[in-house]
């Protein structure tokens, strides 16, 4: 096989040599990019049990097997792959496009204002869960959130503000829906999210907490909740909950989680970016938040 290999690059040119090259390594990063997105999600189960169907039904064109009922079976399921992966998958396809080809989550935004209106959070959340009252404060990464409409804003991110957005009184259009921060700013109050369909999740959790999971399912953004019975202040990102926070903690989660996507949207503008997110990355131990 490598005498093959050897062959074929003999006769090749310099530019098919380069092509094929390129295309291997686009092949690579797409694949790569796919788990990458799929990864600890409930489509992985998923995927292997349709590799499965995939390997039983070429098993069953084999002679030596005669399946012809099952071949007859899996045929017609096959005809209709494309349509049950699209089915199946169509939150994580979502997900994935929605986050192909975005610009950085801050435009214009320098670290000094960055960390002001992180810190407007951070406080807000202290006196939310001080006061009991209940709240969701959804932060832009990169994913658009153009699709959670409510009640547009478009105001400075303050503590004052953002505790009034969420205290409750009649005919209060957005003390019950959440709160979406983009680009350093209040962009929309009064916003409806999915819930998540995780049914493993702790049946104690509220709405508020299940439609923090939800959000963080299908997007990147990072999702802040005060529980209105406890005042626990919790974070959902990409289908965890940590729970729990003290301020202090909450500060550095969400310093952490900005920080490291500023490293990589600067990493990506270094030489040799590809390449190095071509290597297979080293087994990290996950920390599993606690609590329900």
């Amino acid at each position: 096989m490598l005498d093959q290999f050897v062959n074929i690059f003999s006769q090749a040119s310099t530019k098919g040599i380069l092509i094929g090259v390129v295309d291997i390594l686009l092949v690579y990063y797409v694949l790569y990019r796919i788990l990458l997105l799929i990864k600890g999600t409930k489509a992985v189960q998923i995927l292997v049990g349709l590799l499965l169907v995939v390997v039983l039904y070429f098993a069953s064109e084999q002679e030596y097997f005669d399946l012809q009922t099952l071949n007859w079976l899996l045929d017609k399921f096959i005809a209709s792959f494309v349509v049950i992966l699209v089915i199946i998958f169509q939150e994580d396809i979502r997900r994935g496009l929605s986050q192909v080809g975005l610009s950085s989550r801050f435009t214009g935004l320098s670290r000094i204002a960055e960390a002001h209106f992180l810190e407007e959070i951070v406080k807000a959340a202290a006196i939310l869960s001080e006061r009991r009252l209940g709240a969701l404060i959804v932060i832009k990464r990169e994913a658009s959130l153009d699709d959670y409409e409510g009640i547009r804003i478009d105001a400075e991110v303050s503590k004052e503000l953002l505790v009034s957005l969420f205290i409750p009184f009649k005919q209060s259009p957005t003390h019950d829906g959440a709160v979406v921060v983009a680009n350093g700013r209040i962009a929309a109050a009064g916003c409806f999210l999915p819930l998540t369909t995780n049914a493993r999740i702790d049946r104690s959790l509220g709405t508020r907490h299940r439609a923090a999971l939800g959000m963080s399912e299908t997007t990147d953004a990072v999702i802040l909740v005060v529980s209105e019975e406890t005042g626990i202040i919790s974070v959902a990102f990409k289908e965890e909950l940590t729970r729990r926070l003290s301020t202090d903690e909450l500060r550095d989660l969400l310093q952490k989680l900005f920080s490291e996507k500023e490293m990589q949207r600067q990493a990506m503008k270094q030489p040799g970016f590809l390449l190095r997110r071509l290597r297979v990355p080293r087994k990290r131990k996950k920390h599993a938040p606690t609590g329900s």
